[in-house]
């Protein structure tokens, strides 16, 4: 009764099944996108096709293909195929399937692959116990996660594995699945809507189903227009977690753009920051480095307009400091850019690091009475007296004649 039961109930979930489930591709000619790695001749599509995918880790995030690829290497292997979700699964589930792995081995001589997902939710002790059976070969390991697997994955698991970063669709690949879920609802879509929806999934294929089939339910059999999509997209995608990869991309990107005097993208990768909940603190911190560390004596007020930032963030808070952050980003991008004192300080301290703390010549130490009585001060020239002070060489004897600040005649960086 039990079976009975079980078979109407997957019947059913078919039919009821979201509409990203349903047309799901099921070999690489029906995969949408992903052609780095995936192209015609490409190690990862001759190694599925040929049947000798090794231990891989597919990296992206959501919607990119990590999932629907691992079940097409599912239904193009002759190996048997296992599959764990690392958000439930424990040491034991793992320890089960090594075993009937090593068992189906031993008596059939049969492979099998582990498919793994989420991959990164798995602690130390868990990728502990996956490690003797990938390095051994008892097991091909397919890994999906969202998450930057050299931040996550154990470096011994990771050394064994090949991984494959995996990139949010195109607008024409999301254009693509677009029309494939309409054909299977049977709805028309305008082709201005297709490429609408296209650019509200933020590169997620699976944004892009689910817009689809909320926007046509809502439509009700009428036709299809913007605001039934604009309804059913309400919440953009922000693929970001600020504790971990996407926030070192995006802060990435936030400098360079400053340091490229481009204050569009700049503006751009702030909002994109604070929208998805990046401490305003962190942001600061960065704009007062950059301020140093790319503008410098270019512009000596960048500095002060960073503190000032910061100082605002401080006082005012969110959301009313976005303003004071955004008004810091646009003048640090406009600014005059000098590395001047970034490339003099890190020089300096290269000296410092060979040669030690080299003494300061006797003429510039403590000048004080106990100083002088071993003879230090003697033949300091006070600038102020005498304009010759100006023109000494005060590095130590052995450094004499370095430079290590050069100004860049950018701005107010002159000689």
């Amino acid at each position: 009764m039990g079976d009975l039961f079980s078979d109407a109930a997957r019947e059913r979930a078919t039919e009821v099944a979201p509409l990203a489930l349903r047309v799901r591709p099921r070999t690489l000619d029906e995969f949408v996108g992903q052609t780095h790695v995936l192209g015609e001749g490409s190690a990862l599509r001759r190694s599925i096709e040929e049947d000798r995918v090794r231990s891989s880790i597919f990296y992206g995030p959501p919607g990119s293909g990590k999932t629907t690829l691992a079940r097409i290497v599912a239904a193009a292997t002759d190996a048997e195929f296992e599959e764990l979700s690392a958000v439930s699964a424990t040491v034991k589930d793992v320890r089960e399937v090594l075993a009937r792995a090593r068992e189906r081995l031993g008596t059939t001589g049969r492979r099998t692959i582990l498919f793994l997902d989420e991959i990164h939710r798995f602690n130390k002790a868990q990728q502990d116990a996956l490690l003797p059976a990938v390095e051994e070969g008892l097991v091909t390991l397919i890994g999906a996660t969202t998450e930057n697997p050299y931040f996550e994955v154990n470096s011994a698991l990771l050394s064994r594995t090949q991984v494959y970063e995996l990139e949010p669709l195109s607008d024409d690949d999301l254009q693509e699945v677009v029309r494939r879920g309409a054909a299977e609802l049977g709805a028309e879509i305008p082709a201005e809507l297709v490429d609408l929806i296209a650019q509200r999934s933020g590169g997620d294929a699976r944004s892009a189903l689910n817009i689809v089939e909320l926007a046509w339910e809502t439509a009700g059999g009428a036709a299809l227009t913007e605001e039934h999509v604009e309804d059913a997209a309400r919440k953009r995608p922000l693929v970001y977690d600020k504790a971990a990869d996407a926030h070192y991309d995006f802060t990435s990107a936030f400098i360079k753009s400053m340091r490229a005097s481009d204050p569009d993208a700049s503006v751009y990768y702030l909002a994109a920051m604070l929208e998805s909940g990046e401490d305003a603190r962190f942001i600061a911190r960065r704009m007062i480095v950059l301020a140093s560390e790319d503008i410098g004596n270019a512009d000596p007020r960048a500095l002060l307009v960073a503190v000032a930032a910061a100082q605002a963030v401080e006082h005012v808070g969110l959301p009313e400091a976005r303003l004071n952050l955004a008004q810091a980003a646009i003048y640090l991008a406009r600014a005059p850019k000098s590395n001047a004192s970034y490339v003099a300080l890190k020089e300096a301290a290269r000296d410092v690091q060979e040669h030690g703390t080299v003494r300061p010549p006797k003429a510039l130490r403590d000048g004080s009475w106990y100083g002088r009585q071993l003879g230090h001060g003697k033949g300091y020239i006070y600038p102020h007296d005498d304009p010759a002070g100006f023109e000494v060489d005060n590095s130590p004897d052995e450094l004499k004649g370095r430079k290590y600040y050069r100004p860049s005649g950018n701005g107010e960086e002159t000689d």
